[in-house]
């Protein structure tokens, strides 16, 4: 009974500390606040099932995006025809004063334009900063198509950018 309690402790321990990371990067490769959601559930799920597997991986946290990643692009798969397009605006949301709403949505918008695995790579490399090695095995891709992906999807997004990519950039 003890180890059963361990175990679950350890499992929901680290659940808690994966899920806002894993939120993060499904809302931003999804565009959708509740598909979202259910791609982590969905992860999570996974994870607790092979949670052995996760235990064991050289990187817990690696193992469960790669679930996320490849939960997603099959939800994209399986719902291709059917998928659901973001509204133009996206609903209110706390930001702290550094943020700049109207760059977020500019961005959010510019991503719901790449094709589902382009987001993912951009989102992996860009916002997670994966390398093209990791982003390469977290999607089951070539590290030469991740970088085929990376440069035609960031050339999508400065066109989509306009002149707000400076702004984003820094510049």
């Amino acid at each position: 009974m003890a180890r059963s309690s361990h175990r679950s402790a350890e499992i929901e321990a680290f659940m808690r500390d994966v899920s806002p990371r894993l939120f993060r990067a499904a809302l931003l490769v999804c565009g959708d606040w509740h598909l979202a959601e259910d791609l982590v559930q969905t992860t999570l799920g996974k994870a607790f099932v092979s949670w052995g597997r996760v235990r064991k991986a050289d990187s817990p946290h690696a193992y469960v995006r790669t679930i996320l990643m490849r939960t997603y692009l099959s939800h994209v798969r399986l719902h291709r025809t059917a998928y659901e397009k973001p509204v133009s605006e996206l609903p209110e949301q706390s930001a702290s004063a550094t943020d700049d709403p109207a760059l977020r949505l500019a961005l959010a918008q510019a991503l719901v334009q790449l094709s589902p695995q382009d987001r993912a790579v951009v989102v992996l490399r860009y916002w997670e900063d994966r390398s093209v090695v990791q982003t390469a095995a977290e999607l089951g891709l070539s590290a030469g198509n991740v970088r085929i992906r990376s440069m035609r999807a960031l050339s999508t997004l400065r066109t989509s950018l306009g002149g707000e990519h400076d702004v984003l950039a820094g510049r």
